[in-house]
């Protein structure tokens, strides 16, 4: 039997339009989706003040039970969800459409962060549109099918940037005819599948692409025997992500930076130098006197595609090589894979192709990082993390040691790889207030600013209060 999914079909047209050909494919592949025992949701905005209250109403109704809104939606009748009134979308029009209305952008919103869904299957998601918004604030997988073989000169000339950006998100893209697949690799380059809108096992092969990309979704880790061992050890905090002196960005001595961890609470910190793992390696040796566990790590740069950590290493991994070397080498010492910062355009990170080509090898994804500039790209790869059911992990990136602890994970306290894995999946990120032009200009000043000379005195008074605090 076919795996049973929950599935929002987004269309960008009122749900009262019957003579759209979208609302009527969608209406056609949602209850034959329903009649087969997906639970369904046809996610819409409306002409109907009524409808737009009904929907609203049972969205309040549901804040304590989201599954409430899935219920009855499995045999055979989806459920529509009138997201708020819009004005008709034409397809063809050449001329800016008018701004999606705050109010359905947040319904929207609230709908897909409240309920959860394994697949989000929007319909043109061009912005502005209900369609798009979903696309923005999905979790789910993503699925995207395009209608019209016209062309959109607004997505097209004057917002190439911003729709690919968001069409990036897409795990699946299907063309209902050749000439709109031919127009869609032309301006917006990607693998298009073929799936008419009249074709009578349409909602077979739907299933197929579910299953397909279903499939890429990772099993928690869930061993009975270490979730055991674990619920006796204690709540410990720790910190996944962060540099001394051994990297050339970061002037913090490692004494300095386990007597801070110390004094922040932490009880356990992955030390994750560039290129390096020396740091690492002094920090664990040094650990016992200062009450903290610590994670011998790795920031590599691979040669094209980003950075890749490696936590619970032995030995120094070269940088320059490729990701899937990189992360072959990780394996090859027992290590665990970790992502930082994925979707930081800042930072040096691999491409959403490469990522998605690696996905069974990696083992956690950094889903907050405070030195990243830009929240949405947090949000990003929380999002990526929580549709492909990859274990989140977060770290302060510090390279000065007053940024140590500005986010931590509350999690059982581990032992290796494997505790270290299940600890995580069964985790909680907590992220707190901090200031990126305060820590990156301690890094400045720590690093690169004033003679070397008063740079080295300001280290040894560092290291001397570090020892101080050290001694019983």
């Amino acid at each position: 039997m076919t795996e049973t999914f929950s599935i929002a079909h987004v269309t960008p047209y009122p749900w009262e339009a019957e003579d759209n050909e979208v609302n009527a494919h969608v209406a056609r592949i949602a209850g034959e989706l329903s009649r087969r025992g997906h639970r369904v949701l046809i996610v819409a905005p409306s002409r109907s003040q009524e409808r737009v209250r009904a929907s609203r109403r049972a969205l309040r109704a549901a804040r304590g039970n989201p599954e409430a809104l899935l219920a009855g939606t499995g045999e055979g009748s989806p459920r529509v969800v009138a997201v708020g009134e819009v004005l008709d979308v034409v397809p063809s029009a050449r001329r800016r459409p008018p701004a999606l209305p705050i109010d359905v952008a947040r319904t929207v919103e609230e709908l897909l962060g409240a309920v959860e869904l394994d697949f989000v299957h929007v319909h043109e998601p061009f912005a502005p549109s209900t369609a798009n918004a979903a696309l923005r604030h999905s979790r789910a997988l993503n699925v995207g099918s395009f209608h019209s073989s016209a062309e959109r000169l607004l997505s097209t000339l004057l917002a190439r940037r911003f729709v690919e950006s968001f069409f990036g998100r897409l795990d699946a893209r299907i063309a209902s005819e050749p000439a709109t697949a031919a127009l869609m690799e032309r301006q917006f380059p990607g693998d298009y599948r073929l799936l008419e809108d009249g074709d009578p096992d349409a909602a077979g092969k739907l299933e197929e692409i579910y299953s397909e990309l279903a499939a890429r979704r990772h099993s928690p880790p869930d061993r009975d025997e270490v979730r055991g061992a674990l619920a006796a050890r204690p709540l410990i905090d720790v910190d996944l992500h962060m540099h001394t002196d051994h990297s050339p960005d970061c002037a913090t001595p490692v004494e300095v930076l386990l007597a801070t961890a110390r004094e922040r609470g932490l009880g356990a910190i992955a030390v994750t130098d560039h290129n390096e793992i020396s740091g690492a390696l002094d920090a664990r040796s040094r650990a016992a006197a200062f009450g903290v566990k610590v994670i011998v790590g790795e920031e590599i740069k691979t040669a094209t595609q980003g950075e890749v950590i490696g936590l619970f290493l032995e030995e120094k991994i070269p940088r320059g090589m490729s990701l899937a070397e990189t992360i072959a080498a990780i394996r090859e010492q027992g290590g665990v894979v970790y992502v930082p910062h994925p979707f930081d355009r800042m930072h040096a990170v691999p491409d959403y192709e490469h990522l998605l080509t690696h996905l069974a090898d990696v083992d956690a994804i950094e889903v907050f990082n405070p030195r990243v500039a830009i929240g949405a790209f947090n949000d990003e790869a929380a999002r990526f993390a929580a549709k492909y059911r990859i274990v989140a992990g977060a770290g302060s990136d510090s390279h000065v040691a007053q940024g140590l602890g500005s986010v931590r994970i509350k999690m059982r306290d581990f032992d290796g790889p494997e505790e270290f894995l299940q600890s995580l999946s069964d985790a909680d990120i907590l992220t707190g207030p901090s200031s990126l032009l305060y820590v990156q200009a301690l890094k400045f000043l720590q690093t690169r600013a004033g003679p070397r000379a008063a740079r080295r005195a300001s280290r040894a008074r560092r290291l001397r209060r570090a020892r101080q605090g050290s001694r019983p």
